[in-house]
């Protein structure tokens, strides 16, 4: 628990004092956002606003973890370095994306097979290597399964698993970063979704394998070091949130939208909870529905279901002020989590 603490108290120091230095260091080399023309008209007037602030809560996530660990004297695990490589990975995806449009002054970076070639060769790396490292009770961070609350079924085999792995991390990175079009609106429920992930892991440890064999408990790797990511990174999206609440004084770029979606599909595949993010995550679900929506009757039909997607901006365009659509999102994210950890918890409850 100690470790925890330290981790999200440190992130969350060096993030909420980091990001005011990094605004500076962006302003002064022009890094500013550019906004597309297609978009919302009221979204023209951020154009220019500090861009990339993803950076800083991933170095803070890093520097909280490590802090914590020296602090207690503790070792880092396989499992939570993964995670923490899985984020960093995909920042760093994110981070060359949002050089490209602040260097070139254009609304699009990488194309679009570049970045997935990105997501690709880091997500194969982290999927490859979770099946490996055991430990001294033959349990690696990963499992070639599918899982819900555990694992489920019978196993996929590990050629499977890496393509299964690959799809929800670009699934949810990509999700992340559909979500990330108003000021907050991405930091706020990924930072739920981390809250839950600090309660699950605690959760596994209580009731892991490794102390009783119980019916009911859990053959995860390393929960306690799994909820000390998630903890760390929650106190960098937390500071991070601090200048990037409405009005924002910097946006996350797909350096932190990457790096996010990366964190949240590492904790649910080395948790063994794959399918429960998917509720947990029902917010950024329910957005990324509404572009494949949009874009699927489109082609069909010639007409749209919204008035824009991501289906924040079709409620922009119906009027609902920016706050009010990001507040109101928010208590929906939250209610996903409730029903996630509601979900997660159930399955304890004595069946009578």
């Amino acid at each position: 628990m100690t470790n925890i603490i330290i981790a999200g108290g440190a992130a969350l120091v060096f993030v909420m004092l980091g990001t005011p230095v990094w605004i500076r260091i962006v302003n002064r080399l022009g890094y500013g956002q550019m906004i597309r023309d297609e978009g919302p008209e009221a979204h023209l007037n951020k154009r220019g606003t500090p861009t990339m602030g993803g950076t800083v809560f991933i170095v803070g996530s890093l520097v909280g973890y490590a802090v914590a660990h020296l602090v207690t004297g503790t070792e880092p695990t396989i499992s939570g370095m993964l995670v923490l490589f899985l984020m960093t990975g995909l920042g760093l995806v994110g981070f060359v994306d949002d050089y490209i449009k602040v260097f070139k002054q254009r609304s699009l970076g990488l194309r679009s097979g570049a970045k997935m070639i990105g997501i690709i060769l880091v997500g194969v790396v982290f999927a490859v290597a979770s099946l490996n490292f055991p430990n001294g009770y033959q349990v690696t961070p990963a499992a070639p399964s599918l899982s819900f609350l555990r694992d489920f079924g019978p196993p996929i085999g590990p050629y499977l698993f890496v393509i299964w792995a690959l799809l929800l991390i670009a699934a949810m990175s990509n999700g992340v970063n559909l979500t990330d079009g108003l000021d907050g609106l991405a930091a706020g429920p990924a930072g739920m979704v981390l809250a839950a992930y600090v309660i699950i892991g605690n959760w596994q440890l209580r009731n892991s394998c490794e102390f009783a064999l119980d019916p009911k408990c859990y053959t995860v790797r390393d929960p306690l070091d799994l909820a000390v990511v998630a903890a760390a990174v929650l106190g960098g999206v937390f500071g991070f949130l601090w200048w990037n609440a409405p009005p924002a004084k910097i946006f996350m770029g797909d350096t932190g939208s990457l790096a996010l979606g990366g964190v949240l599909v590492g904790l649910a595949i080395l948790t063994r909870t794959q399918f429960l993010l998917a509720i947990l995550c029902g917010l950024i679900v329910m957005i990324t529905l509404s572009v494949m929506i949009q874009v699927g009757w489109f082609k069909m039909t010639r007409k749209r279901v919204f008035k824009m997607a991501p289906l924040q901006h079709h409620f922009e365009l119906s009027g609902w002020a920016e706050t009010t659509i990001v507040v109101r999102f928010w208590l929906m994210s939250a209610l996903f989590v409730a029903i996630g950890i509601g979900l997660f918890y159930l399955e304890w409850m004595p069946k009578n």
